[in-house]
């Protein structure tokens, strides 16, 4: 690991949990929140798979990440006891089973906190995904999977953008996890100007960057430099089923 990598590991999910604990400093809410933002899918199609109705799927998610806004909730939260998605499942599954009545009031007493959640894109990505034979926990996994590599494609398109390479960022994306419609390198020179070679080498560049992305967008969800390669590997076998 690099040490713009070590450094970027130093904050994780769970020491941004943990910052967030007790006071609650306003910068480490900010960054839980943001958190919240990016993890909510796999918690919205687990609690989908469990029999929930679209419009009780979104009040519980809402609900839950709400609670886990609560500093009192997270002070079950301990890095050592596994991953932090690990964790995520957890927590929603026990959520799920808490009495919903006290929950129920404070919807409607209007003191839970709304967060932007896009509930559409997540019930579209819920339909495509809910084959008839996934548990609530194997659609988590697989969404939670789906997440972390959408977050590290978009990170890595800022980074293109930013370097007013959006335009090869947009020819090259689908070679970078070899999707089927990607369009052969000699048919993308004209559009790039470039020459073939100088294609596949942007191409090479681009799947090297978005490895070492996709590395450090895990290395944030667990708790040692040690466990990205168990968890890469775990991911990609969810992915493969």
């Amino acid at each position: 690991m690099t040490a713009i990598q070590r450094r970027r590991f130093a904050t994780t999910h769970w020491s941004i949990v943990q910052a967030a604990v007790g006071k609650s400093p306003t910068a480490a809410r900010a960054a839980l929140e943001e958190l919240c933002t990016i993890y909510w899918p796999p918690v919205y199609a687990f609690v989908r798979r469990c029999g929930h109705s679209q419009s009780d799927a979104e009040d519980l998610t809402q609900a839950f990440f709400c609670h886990l806004l609560d500093s009192e909730f997270l002070q079950t939260a301990d890095r050592d006891r596994g991953r932090f998605r690990s964790f995520l499942l957890k927590s929603v599954s026990n959520f799920l089973h808490t009495d919903r009545r006290k929950r129920d009031a404070e919807k409607r007493g209007g003191q839970i906190q709304v967060l932007s959640f896009d509930f559409n894109a997540g019930e579209q990505d819920y339909q495509s995904e809910a084959v008839a034979a996934a548990t609530p926990e194997q659609i988590f996994e697989r969404r939670w999977a789906l997440t972390l590599i959408q977050n590290a494609s978009d990170l890595l398109r800022n980074e293109y953008a930013e370097r007013n390479h959006l335009t090869l960022f947009n020819s090259l994306e689908a070679h970078m996890n070899q999707d089927a419609s990607r369009v052969p390198y000699a048919e993308l020179c004209t559009t790039l100007s470039m020459s073939e070679d100088a294609v596949k080498q942007a191409a090479r560049r681009l799947k090297l960057r978005y490895r070492e992305i996709l590395r450090c967008e895990i290395a944030s969800t667990v708790g040692s430099i040690d466990d990205i390669d168990a968890e890469l590997r775990e991911l990609m076998v969810v992915l493969s089923r």
